[in-house]
């Protein structure tokens, strides 16, 4: 099962006497009980009115254009929202610098989000469910076996949690699923590169990362039975967890911070247990190359 790791902000970037990135890649979840990202008595109120009315699932910022989308928020509000997600992508990265400086040399920058909808009552197809068991595969964003880190934080104003199901090992969900993968179309990879539905041309890893999300979304009796803990994460707690190899689902609540990190796998500690070396040993194959 997932392992569930409480740490404290500023005790430096070993647990027990061992990195604490190896507690990340082994596939735990580490929680912080008191980040010191606080939101400020305007920002607080911004959250308090319900600003998820009239909302996409995510209000996403850019570091790199400056860019707001999400919302039909505008002038001084959109400004407070924007400014508030810009601080958490700053906060982000300088917890990084403390918990796990190996990765900085390594990191890409994802986008930012706030996430304002209550999760159990969004209805939305079942590809696109987040309450049902799956790892991280983003279809317009192939990684090339670049590991997906999400940083979350609930800032609920209202005390509700933020309710999760975790579980189970990667391994034991890639060796279910992998049969359940389709092949690549021949083409289908450059053409979407071409149309820039892609950011770039999949792998065959990305391909096989997005098959397994779909086939364990797919099958509601895997769904129904799995091997999973249910984890609730208080308002004012944050946690992490490379979410491409931690099985997880969101099952309720509202009002949380997300920033995601792309960390090359050069800068791993133990890159024999990440997803991309998992599935070359379980498949016997270099799934780095491009799809055409």
């Amino acid at each position: 099962m997932v392992e569930i790791i409480d740490i404290a902000e500023g005790a430096g970037n070993e647990i027990a006497g061992k990195p604490i990135v190896a507690a990340l890649e082994s596939g735990a979840v580490l929680r912080l009980a008191r980040p010191s990202f606080v939101l400020s008595e305007e920002e607080r109120g911004l959250v308090a009115r319900g600003m998820g009315a009239g909302m996409a699932k995510n209000v996403s910022y850019s570091q790199e254009s400056v860019t707001l989308k999400g919302t039909p928020a505008q002038g001084a509000e959109r400004a407070l929202l924007a400014g508030m997600l810009a601080r958490y992508a700053d906060y982000g990265v300088a917890l990084l610098r403390e918990i796990a400086p190996s990765y900085i040399s390594g990191l890409k920058m994802g986008r930012t989000s706030f996430r304002p909808v209550e999760i159990a009552d969004r209805e939305t197809s079942w590809r696109k469910d987040d309450r049902r068991l799956h790892v991280d595969a983003f279809p317009s964003t192939p990684t090339g076996g670049a590991r997906i880190l999400r940083l979350f934080l609930n800032i609920d104003q209202a005390g509700r949690p933020r309710c999760w199901r975790v579980g189970p090992d990667f391994e034991a969900y890639a060796t279910r699923f992998l049969p359940h993968v389709p092949r690549a179309w021949p083409g289908a990879a450059s053409l979407l590169a071409a149309l820039h539905i892609t950011k770039t041309r999949r792998t065959r890893y990305d391909q096989i990362m997005l098959g397994l999300h779909d086939a364990a979304k797919a099958d509601m009796g895997w769904q129904a039975n799995a091997p999973a803990r249910a984890v609730d994460f208080l308002p004012g707690q944050a946690w992490m967890a490379f979410t491409d190899q931690v099985p997880h689902a969101a099952m309720s609540g509202c009002n949380a911070l997300e920033q995601s990190f792309y960390v090359s796998p050069d800068v791993l500690a133990c890159p024999a247990s990440s997803p991309l070396a998992v599935l070359s040993r379980l498949t016997g194959r270099d799934l780095t190359r491009p799809l055409f």
